[in-house]
């Protein structure tokens, strides 16, 4: 344990900082070092952290429960290219008016859709009614 002045004299003598790494403890910890240096380092650490990282994105797509079969097709290739970048997708299942008497059709689209995609996702949130919309979440494997 070193006297406050002693340190701040001992770090002028080295041309470097006191700097308080804890100041929780009791008696606080200082550490003479470079801040500027230190503070470039904790800056570069981050930087590499932040590059490592994936971001994950959720894409979302609509479908209605009468869906031709091109518009089916083009639906699953734009699906299955957000997987293979590495987002989750947000199924969702809307319907319109009278539609609402065939939630059963709709429910058949999305299982078939569960299973065309079936090589490269996998169903994370199975799909639930919410008001006119059934949504289900699919991610990649």
């Amino acid at each position: 344990m070193v006297a406050i002045d002693q340190a701040l004299r001992l770090a002028k003598e080295a041309e470097l900082d006191l700097v308080e790494v804890a100041a929780q403890a009791s008696p606080p910890v200082c550490r003479i070092m470079d801040f500027s240096k230190f503070k470039y380092d904790q800056a570069k650490k981050e930087k590499e952290a932040r590059k490592k990282q994936k971001v994950i994105h959720l894409k979302e797509i609509k479908f209605h429960p009468f869906i031709d079969e091109n518009d089916y097709k083009v639906k699953l290739h734009n699906l299955e290219k957000f997987l293979k970048h590495g987002d989750k997708a947000k199924i969702t299942m809307v319907f319109r008016g009278r539609e609402m008497n065939y939630v059963s059709t709709g429910k058949k689209v999305l299982e078939r859709l569960a299973q065309d995609i079936a090589a490269i996702g996998e169903v994370e949130k199975a799909p639930y009614m919410e008001g006119r919309m059934i949504t289900m979440i699919i991610m990649p494997k």
